[in-house]
């Protein structure tokens, strides 16, 4: 399958410097920043710094070094905020949405960490 990219979407810009964030953690190949709407008392997406379209394709294509960066970015980035089980938080909920049946609105892979309160049940069960 061929992935396309849109090297114009706004975390293209963010990591041109073109947009500003409020940066959480920058590593060799993974951006993490506050989300601009935040949806919990935490809420950081975590980016990789490729290109890719969504995790399938960072699967399918990244090189191991920016897979082992990314998973790590994500795993500390919990433990910064305290919402990591290892060191006692209650918990998190980790997104990532994927074309259009996922409801992705931005064509570049972003994981949403979302902690500091209860989040709901993910989907509803049909019929309800």
């Amino acid at each position: 399958m061929a992935y396309s990219y849109d090297s114009e979407n706004i975390f293209a810009k963010i990591l041109r410097g073109e947009i500003p964030n409020r940066t959480v953690l920058e590593t060799a190949h993974s951006l993490a920043f506050h989300d601009i709407r935040p949806q919990r008392p935490h809420h950081v997406l975590v980016i990789p710094k490729g290109a890719y379209v969504s995790y399938d394709h960072f699967a399918a294509e990244a090189p191991e070094a920016e897979i082992i960066d990314y998973t790590r970015t994500i795993g500390k980035v919990c433990r910064m905020l305290g919402v990591d089980l290892a060191s006692g938080g209650a918990g998190f909920r980790l997104i990532s949405n994927a074309g259009e049946h996922g409801v992705q609105e931005v064509p570049h892979l972003h994981m949403h960490i979302l902690g500091g309160a209860g989040t709901g049940r993910m989907v509803n069960p049909p019929g309800t």
